[in-house]
């Protein structure tokens, strides 16, 4: 082996491993898309509105860190959740210049319907693997979520 085969190995392990995460998350949204007649919701608007909802009270600058988004793109996702009544601001006691963020109970019930959809369809399809493919998906949640954690925090902030 040469010194740049392990290298072309990660490259083409990282490769293949986030075409498959694009790929089975577009899979997952296409199928829980087809079990409901809902108007469709766009994917940041289901990320902030869960994120609401393990956050109540959320302020729009936390949640714009936490989704690593710009505040301004934070702050039109919420008009338009305030608009289809699923989000409601309130202003902030210690800070009226400040919102703070819950959902509504039709979002509540939403984002639940959808995790049950998930929950299902992913269960079934786990469910369906092989024994040793099922102890190996589960091996892999700890890199899994070392990847993810990675993932969140910005270039340069590394701890070291």
């Amino acid at each position: 082996m040469t010194a740049t085969e392990p290298e072309t190995l990660d490259v083409a392990l990282a490769d293949e491993f986030s075409t498959l995460l694009v790929g089975i998350q577009r899979l997952v949204r296409r199928r829980l898309r087809q079990a409901t007649d809902e108007p469709r919701l766009r994917g940041a608007q289901v990320e902030l509105l869960r994120l609401v909802m393990d956050s109540p009270g959320l302020r729009v600058s936390e949640a714009a860190e936490e989704l690593c988004l710009a505040g301004n793109s934070v702050s039109t996702l919420v008009n338009q959740l305030v608009a289809r009544n699923l989000l409601r601001r309130e202003s902030d006691p210690a800070d009226r210049r400040a919102a703070l963020l819950h959902a509504t109970p039709e979002a509540v019930e939403r984002i639940e319907a959808w995790r049950r959809r998930r929950r299902a369809l992913m269960g079934d399809i786990v469910a369906g693997l092989p024994p040793r493919e099922r102890e190996a998906l589960a091996a892999a949640l700890p890199a899994l979520r070392q990847v993810a954690e990675g993932l969140r925090t910005p270039p340069g902030e590394e701890e070291r």
